[in-house]
């Protein structure tokens, strides 16, 4: 790395995370990388997440504001515009960085301008953040560079969301996120893949993923919604429908056990002529499989 080190902006924005935003706000104040700007939102948690991110606050002084409920991407975006940073991290409230995880990246980036977001692997923590067991791990992704039709038609493993590193110019080229589709990390990588971008992920862990009860994943309807408005935006795609289609019988499958009046309403959504294996396995689970509690 040349004798400049970029700043980068690490933006937290936290919501009813109080049982793991100390373990994160800390994980990004260990990085070994010495030029980091912190900026911490709580986006007006009902917990005691203020209390604790405010204690942390006076010990170490990063930029914490507090705000009436906003929601994500209206928060990053307005974190965005105040960031002082040339690379930019926006990092969940529950998840933890590895203490070398910027500096890989800013490494990595330095001198390839035509890369507009670095990430890398992940490992799977539980709610207590102990890790899950090692079949359902997968660290060694190996490096792979993604552009546009990479990432609509996913023909390439998806950068995972707690180890994006962004180029502020790419989101500002592209207007940063879209407040109207709050499932933000699809639309983003697609718009910055669409102007020209690439997103390089490296091959090795750079943060553990906290999956809990509260992980928006979990809300299926909401993620089918916010995925198929994304998608919907590049419609002229000559793959539209079929990409469409891959995701409502993938969902399909997904929900048919858990929830059977979603499951139907995707089922009536897919054409029978586009029809997969994943659906004649969902119609299975849908009227044989017993009733999975979520």
């Amino acid at each position: 790395m040349s004798e400049h080190q970029p700043l980068v902006t690490v933006i937290i924005a936290s919501y009813n995370h109080a049982p793991y935003i100390e373990a994160c706000i800390q994980s990004v104040l260990r990085q070994t990388y010495p030029n980091v700007e912190l900026l911490v939102i709580d986006d007006g948690s009902k917990d005691d997440s203020v209390e604790r991110i405010r204690r942390l606050q006076g010990e170490h002084g990063f930029d914490f504001q507090v705000q009436q409920n906003q929601g994500l991407t209206h928060t990053l975006n307005a974190a965005i515009e105040r960031a002082k940073g040339s690379l930019v991290v926006p990092f969940g409230s529950d998840d933890i960085m590895l203490e070398e995880r910027l500096a890989k990246q800013v490494a990595y980036m330095e001198g390839k301008p035509e890369v507009g977001i670095c990430a890398g692997n992940i490992e799977l923590i539980d709610a207590d953040g102990e890790l899950f067991p090692e079949k359902r791990q997968r660290r060694d992704v190996p490096f792979r560079r993604l552009d546009f039709d990479d990432v609509f038609m996913e023909r390439k493993p998806y950068p995972p969301a707690p180890t994006l590193m962004f180029r502020k110019e790419a989101l500002e080229k592209v207007g940063g996120f879209d407040p109207q589709i709050r499932l933000e990390d699809l639309l983003i990588e697609l718009k910055i893949t669409h102007a020209g971008y690439y997103i390089d992920c490296l091959g090795e862990v750079l943060a553990r993923y906290r999956k809990h009860a509260s992980n928006s994943y979990k809300n299926h309807r909401f993620m089918i919604d916010s995925i198929l408005r994304t998608y919907a935006l590049f419609s002229d795609h000559p793959q539209y429908e079929f990409v469409r289609t891959r995701f409502l019988s993938s969902m399909f499958l997904k929900c048919s056990n858990r929830d059977r009046a979603l499951a139907r309403e995707l089922l009536a959504q897919i054409p029978f002529k586009s029809w997969s294996k994943k659906t004649w396995r969902g119609l299975m689970r849908l009227y044989f499989s017993p009733l999975e509690k979520s």
